[in-house]
């Protein structure tokens, strides 16, 4: 933990993210100090929904994306908020 006061610990629901190692109840180390770039693993709020997503930014386009292929993308439009709570720079896996 690089910065202990900006950090938390984030257990997952859900199996959208188990391409990148990341099960249900596996625990999550997330640094909200650090600037969310494209391809940031993320834990994001939009329109009032807590969730752990993979980042991608490409000029005006806003992706959140899941790696797990059940899931599609979700691609933010004008007007809808999205709040980056923090990057997971860490993963505490529940199963494998």
């Amino acid at each position: 933990v690089r910065n202990p006061p900006a950090t938390f610990f984030f257990t997952v629901s859900g199996d959208s993210m188990i391409g990148a190692g990341i099960f249900e109840d596996s625990t999550l180390v997330v640094d909200r100090s650090i600037k969310a770039k494209s391809s940031s693993i993320v834990v994001a709020m939009v329109e009032g929904e807590l969730m752990v997503k993979r980042l991608y930014k490409r000029g005006p386009v806003v992706k959140l994306l899941s790696d797990n292929p059940a899931y599609t993308p979700i691609t933010l439009t004008e007007g809808q908020e999205l709040i980056i709570w923090g990057v997971v720079t860490y993963v505490i896996s529940a199963a494998a």
